[in-house]
């Protein structure tokens, strides 16, 4: 590969198909939080908690465990592709490094301040909100910046396209 992989019409399929189902994991994710929760905090208190007044059972550890099993495996993957196709996105070595930190460090906060939730204290209630808010807007902007690289057929930038950076070098 040269790098050009917006001159490569299978390559740009495969990056297609794998966005679409990207974007199909975005929505099901939305749909899947608020079938079980709001953003509002008390919400997430109930669904880890439980509620008596709404029959709902606190989240066991087994059940979290099966979650976390299956989710840091396909988060894990997900973020990876994501992030690597960024890479080849023209844009500041600065902005790539911010959008793989962030998708990385939300998924993993998301992951994870269910549990604190669920076993540290209600008050990270407020953290899975805020992980999952940033965690959607992320995996958003990834497609969103891929596509946009696919669609207008910008050349690659694996390499940094800051001029800034590049005026470092010289």
């Amino acid at each position: 590969m040269t790098g050009e992989w917006t001159r490569n019409h299978l390559l740009k399929a495969i990056v297609w198909c794998f966005l679409s189902y990207t974007l199909l994991l975005w929505i099901s994710n939305f749909a899947m939080y608020f079938t079980k929760m709001s953003l509002s905090p008390q919400s997430v208190v109930e669904y880890y908690l439980g509620s008596e007044e709404r029959f709902l059972s606190p989240r066991t550890m087994q059940g979290m465990l099966e979650v976390l099993h299956f989710h840091a495996f396909a988060m894990g993957i997900l973020l990876l592709t994501l992030t690597h196709l960024l890479l080849f996105v023209p844009i500041s070595m600065r902005a790539k490094a911010w959008g793989i930190c962030t998708a990385f460090v939300s998924g993993i906060g998301d992951e994870l301040a269910g549990w604190a939730v669920r076993f540290v204290h209600p008050g990270f209630a407020v953290v899975k909100v805020g992980f999952f808010v940033l965690l959607q807007t992320v995996l958003l902007v990834l497609m969103v910046l891929v596509a946009r690289a696919l669609l207008f057929e910008q050349p690659s930038a694996y390499t940094d396209s800051d001029p800034e950076a590049d005026e470092l070098e010289s």
